[in-house]
C-alpha cells in the first residue's frame, strides 16, 4: 500500500463510521437485540492487573478515575485486601450466587437482550440470572434489596441509560475481591456502536466504601454464529459434582 492510499484509507475512516445507522425497532428506538459478550478480564480483576494461575493478564476498564484505580476510602481498601486473600472461597460467584451489576454484563457469558415499548430483558447464560429495565417512568422500589438491584430506564437520544438501585452488599465486582455496600447506586449506559458492537458503561457510587463515584466502560460483541443461542449453566450441579470428585 502506497504511502497516499493508506492516508487516504485513515481519512475516510471517521467518516465511515458516522455513516453507521442504528437499526430501529418499535416506536423508532434502537434495537439493541441480540446475544452480546464481554471480552476482556474484567469477571477477574476490573482494575488491570497481571497473569496468575487460572487468570489471564488484562488492562482493566476503569476509565475515571484516569489512573484506572478504584478510589475506596481507606478501611474499605482493607477490606478489599482481606477479600482478595480468599477469594477462591468467599467470591460470591464462587457459591453460585448471582453476580451483581455491572458484573452480570462482564461475567464470561452471553447474554440476550430482548426489547418492547413497556420493558428491556436482559437474560445471562450464567445460573438463568435475569433482569428486566423497566421504561414506564416508574420509582424504585422502597424498602427491598437485591442481588441485581432494581433497574429503571429510558433513553437519551440512542443511548439506553438504566438507574439500578436497591441492592443488598452480597456480590463483588469481580473475583479480585472489589466489593460494594448496600448503599451502591450504578447507572448504565447501553449504546449501539457500530453492526456488532454494543458499547456498554458504568458510573458507579457507594458513599459508604468510595471516596467518589468512578466509572468502567468497555464493549460488547454480537455474537453471529449460526444457531448461536444461550444453553444452560447449572452452577450448583457442577459444584456438587466437584465435591464428589474430591471426595
Amino acid at each position: 500500500m502506497t504511502k497516499h492510499l493508506l492516508l487516504a484509507v485513515i481519512a475516510a475512516l471517521p467518516a465511515a463510521a458516522q455513516s453507521y445507522k442504528v437499526p430501529r425497532t418499535w416506536g423508532d428506538k434502537p434495537d439493541l437485540q441480540g446475544i452480546w459478550q464481554a471480552q476482556n478480564t474484567a469477571s477477574y480483576d476490573i482494575e488491570a492487573h497481571t497473569a496468575s494461575t487460572g487468570v489471564p493478564a488484562g488492562p482493566g476498564v476503569i476509565v475515571d478515575p484516569p489512573d484506572g484505580k478504584i478510589p475506596y476510602r481507606p478501611a474499605a481498601l482493607t477490606k478489599k485486601k482481606q477479600n482478595f486473600e480468599v477469594r477462591a472461597t468467599a467470591d460470591p460467584v464462587s457459591r453460585c450466587y448471582m453476580p451483581g451489576v455491572p458484573r452480570f454484563v462482564y461475567m464470561p457469558f452471553p447474554l440476550q437482550i430482548f426489547q418492547t415499548p413497556k420493558f428491556v430483558i436482559i437474560t445471562s447464560e450464567y445460573v438463568h440470572n435475569d433482569r428486566t429495565v423497566y421504561l414506564d417512568e416508574s420509582q424504585h422500589l422502597d424498602g427491598v434489596d437485591f442481588y441485581d438491584g432494581d433497574s429503571r430506564g429510558h433513553w437519551e437520544g440512542d443511548t439506553l441509560v438504566v438507574d439500578v438501585q436497591g441492592f443488598n452488599d452480597q456480590t463483588w465486582f469481580d473475583h479480585a475481591g472489589n466489593y460494594h455496600s448496600d448503599a451502591l447506586h450504578v447507572l448504565e449506559r447501553f449504546t449501539r456502536s457500530g453492526p456488532d458492537t454494543l458499547t456498554y458503561e458504568a458510573t458507579i457510587e457507594d458513599p459508604k466504601v468510595f471516596t467518589r463515584p468512578w466509572k468502567i466502560s468497555m464493549p460488547l460483541y454480537l455474537h453471529q454464529e449460526k444457531n448461536f443461542r444461550l444453553l444452560e449453566y447449572e452452577c450448583h450441579a457442577y459444584l456438587e459434582d466437584a465435591a464428589k470428585e474430591n471426595k
